[in-house]
């Protein structure tokens, strides 16, 4: 028994490790890497995993972490900002194409009650896909991530009463006449327990256990909470995801919110791949070999139809054009919980288990193709959307001014903002969608673009600009940047940021000479702090500052030529530093003969003391 589980465990594993990389490396995302690796090892694979039910029921568990984690950088205040995107968007979502894919059922002479039960159970789209596709692409914040994370979340609590629904189809209202009314009261109950517990309790014992300094007694904390809000969620037949989610929001000001995170971030990923395995493993291909027109023909349906209408919802949720292609395709698909929606109405005897059979082989088959439509769309759609947006972009930007800032993060907003207050225009250009939005409301003129691009840079006055100032993050865009604007302004002021000292003697190689290493003078500053908090005098701190300076360039500028040398900068390095030893010692002894003493009148300490 033991054996044949860690057998398993191999096959999982083995599959994982050998075709998630091989899809990320072909660039079709890991999602789809898990879902043809359970394929592969499945029933209608090789046939080496037979209990499919028994590992989609453990893997759930993934998508719980996943939303547990997502409610833990969530705090109620927040959250309550969301409620606009969750109830009208999340209902607008769910309704509209609940109704509509409703109606087309309907259309093709299907009874009304399995019209209604498919249409309502594929308006909801996969929490595990979309989140997980967010997460890789970093796009969570993005405009069309946030809607995506609000329609989802109403979804999760839609959820609870389309599967109150089924009894009332199947004609038995009499014998659960109170049963919507009991999941409401239930719900409330539940929910309330989960603040009480949230507010007096876990952080008391979350404390307790910190101070034993036993990690694992941590993480291990960590899991039961998880589980058994799980427990508690599913004894009263609700959602585990709502419930989990609720627990993280509630826990989302607690000091020990990061180390839940990293506690558990290893066991959601682990777990959400083998998630996407067991959607692989399940999916039942015989339904396809038989009727293989009619599931292609609904997935495709079904994809076309809900991609249309969330494209053209897209308008109504603030999503803006270069992004609204992507949300569609993204949250096209069917998810999880119509699984759910389905096994729940063959209970009840709405569905036949061919039916639904078919049904979740859509599903599942709309849930795959999403990955695929998403590199289609990277690779075809995406350029020109991009191509087109610069564009507008560059005809936005007509304002002039004598200093071009380029790269708007940490170091150059304190250059913008000091040549603002000495009231001198800039022209700043980003990458940042997010970031310009921010410093817009700060009243800054930031524009989106690569600043790579010398049409970008003529559209923002570079012809007639006195300097420029290069503060990209990215050392090899900065290079890139230097280039361009040599070959078409020559004559042009380049100042620039440099990351470091191989990205120091680029910019020389590039005759550019006003260069300032970012860390440098900050680090500098705060080590004459530190020797002054070590008894040295101030002069004699800020003197020894200079001295470090002085001699950190002449020796910078000594390796230059012999930078390919690495024999030559370690022997100069040596000889550097014995020589800027002697200058610190002789300038204490100059400091010791004239008496000078530290701040509050003790002899300095330190290395020439």
């Amino acid at each position: 028994m033991a054996h044949g589980f860690l057998l398993h465990m191999v096959f999982y594993l083995l599959a994982a490790v050998v075709l998630v990389p091989l899809a990320k490396r072909a660039g079709m995302g890991a999602v789809l890497g898990y879902l043809a690796a359970g394929a592969f090892i499945g029933p209608w694979g090789m046939a080496l995993i037979g209990n499919v039910e028994d590992v989609l029921t453990v893997s759930e568990f993934g998508v719980v972490l996943m939303l547990f984690l997502i409610g833990l950088e969530l705090e109620p205040k927040k959250l309550w900002s969301l409620r606009r995107p969750i109830f009208g968007w999340g209902g607008a979502q769910v309704l509209l194409v609940g109704a509509v894919l409703t109606a087309a059922a309907m259309a093709c002479g299907v009874d009304w009650k399995i019209a209604l039960i498919a249409g309502l159970g594929m308006s909801l789209s996969s929490t595990a896909i979309v989140l997980a596709t967010l997460g890789e692409r970093k796009l969570m914040p993005s405009p069309a991530g946030s809607a995506s994370f609000s329609i989802l979340l109403f979804q999760d609590i839609a959820a609870i009463p389309m599967i109150a629904l089924v009894p009332l189809l199947a004609g038995v209202a009499a014998e659960h006449s109170g049963g919507g009314w009991m999941r409401v009261v239930k719900l409330l109950a539940v929910l309330l327990t989960l603040i009480a517990f949230g507010r007096c309790l876990v952080n008391p014992i979350m404390r307790f256990l910190a101070r034993t300094g036993l990690r694992e007694l941590f993480t291990a904390f960590a899991l039961l909470l998880v589980i058994g809000i799980c427990l508690l969620m599913e004894s009263v037949g609700l959602s585990l995801a709502l419930g989990t989610f609720t627990a993280g929001v509630l826990l989302a000001d607690s000091e020990y919110r990061h180390q839940l995170i990293s506690d558990l971030e290893p066991f959601k990923g682990l777990l959400l791949g083998l998630f996407f395995m067991a959607v692989g493993m399940s999916a039942d291909f015989g339904v396809l070999l038989a009727h293989p027109l009619l599931v292609l023909g609904l997935t495709c349906g079904l994809l076309l139809l809900k991609g249309a209408l969330l494209y053209g919802m897209a308008f109504w949720f603030d999503i803006p054009r270069g992004q609204r292609l992507f949300f569609a395709l993204l949250m096209s698909q069917g998810g999880e919980f119509a699984f759910v929606v389905f096994g729940s109405a063959v209970e009840a005897r709405v569905l036949a288990p061919d039916t639904s059979a078919m049904l979740v082989m859509v599903v599942t088959l709309s849930m795959v193709a999403t990955p695929l439509l998403l590199l289609a769309y990277d690779r075809l759609a995406a350029p020109r959307l991009r191509g087109a947006k610069k564009k507008r972009e560059a005809d936005k930007i007509t304002v002039e001014h004598p200093v071009i800032i380029a790269g708007f993060g940490r170091f150059g907003q304190i250059i913008g903002r000091l040549l603002s207050a000495n009231r001198i225009g800039v022209t700043v250009l980003d990458h940042d969608p997010d970031q310009i939005e921010l410093l817009r409301k700060f009243g800054y003129e930031v524009f989106y673009g690569d600043a790579t691009r010398i049409d970008l840079l003529e559209a923002a006055g570079i012809g007639k600009a006195v300097a420029l100032v290069i503060a990209i993050d990215n050392a090899d865009d900065s290079l890139a940047l230097v280039d361009a604007v040599r070959e078409r302004y020559p004559s042009l002021t380049i100042l620039a940021r440099a990351r470091n000292v191989t990205h120091y003697y680029e910019l020389l190689n590039r005759g550019v000479t006003l260069i300032e290493r970012e860390t440098f003078e900050a680090s500098l500053q705060l080590g004459a702090k530190v020797l002054q908090r070590l008894g040295f005098g101030t002069e004699r701190a800020e003197q020894a500052a200079r001295i470090f300076r002085t001699h950190n360039l002449k020796t910078l500028m000594e390796a230059y030529p012999h930078q390919q040398d690495q024999d030559k900068i370690l022997s100069l390095a040596r000889k550097g530093r014995l020589e800027l030893e002697e200058m610190i010692a002789g300038d204490a002894a100059a400091f010791k003969d004239t008496g000078a003493a530290g701040p509050d009148g003790v002899a300095p300490i330190g290395p020439a003391s």
